[in-house]
């Protein structure tokens, strides 16, 4: 299976959980009172995230996307007779 690599490109604004999340004690389920943690931004530029967290006076963090590194292999890759380790299916 291979990740792609679509709205990668996106700067995103996630707001902090202002309060703990709580199990209901009917049902199990986990629910909170904090509305913003529903709320997500997404900008084209760093800068423009940058500058709207400013401009509403929200304390921010910014976190560069980690670099992907890639092995490119074939299907094929699975039969060579050369391979390495045994073919288990």
């Amino acid at each position: 299976m291979q990740s792609g690599q679509a709205n990668a490109k996106e700067w995103v604004l996630e707001f902090e959980p202002e309060e703990a999340r709580r199990i209901d004690p009917l049902m199990g389920w986990t629910g909170s009172g904090d509305m913003q943690g529903q709320v997500r931004l997404t900008f084209d530029q760093r800068e423009e995230a940058v500058a709207y967290a400013e401009r509403h006076r929200i304390a921010f963090q910014v976190f560069e996307p980690k670099e992907i590194k890639r092995s490119v292999r074939a299907y094929a890759d699975n039969f060579k007779y050369t391979r390495k380790g045994q073919w288990t299916h």
